[in-house]
């Protein structure tokens, strides 16, 4: 697997990121919806990295800067027919090494509270996440897990 920085000028990228944003807007009601879509992922506060398996897109996930050291896990998503082989957690390692290179000293995220969520919340428990309160923009919300880890 490879991972690198992508500027988001792709059209494999931008389909693979619309089906992200459709699946979440058909798990979550419209005020709970907090994934971002293309053009938001390419404001200059977010780094945004792809994973390919040789040619084939697998997955992706960003890092938005909310203040100096401080900073959001957005947009994770693996393809759905390699769910559960690795490719979050590979990626995820590396999006907190970049943290930590990038002089972060926090992270945080938000996920869901629907039962889809479950391997997501396992596996930022696994890295180290635990749970907090609202962050940022964000409010509370019984459809919102809110999650951070000290780097």
């Amino acid at each position: 697997m490879k991972i690198a920085t992508d500027d988001l000028s792709g059209p494999e990228i931008a389909g693979f990121l619309d089906d992200h944003v459709q699946q979440m807007r058909s798990l979550s009601p419209p005020e709970s919806k907090h994934a971002l879509d293309l053009d938001a992922l390419r404001r200059p506060e977010i780094t945004f990295w792809s994973v390919r398996d040789g040619d084939t897109l697998v997955g992706c996930g960003a890092l938005k800067q909310l203040d100096a050291g401080h900073a959001e896990l957005k947009s994770m998503r693996t393809m759905p027919t390699r769910a559960r082989t690795g490719i979050a957690s590979v990626l995820l390692e590396h999006i907190i090494t970049e943290a930590r290179r990038m002089g972060f000293t926090r992270l945080s995220l938000e996920t869901g509270t629907a039962e889809f969520f479950l391997p997501a919340r396992k596996l930022y428990e696994k890295f180290g996440f635990v749970h907090c309160d609202p962050f940022a923009d964000y409010r509370p919300d019984p459809n919102s897990t809110f999650m951070t880890r000290r780097l």
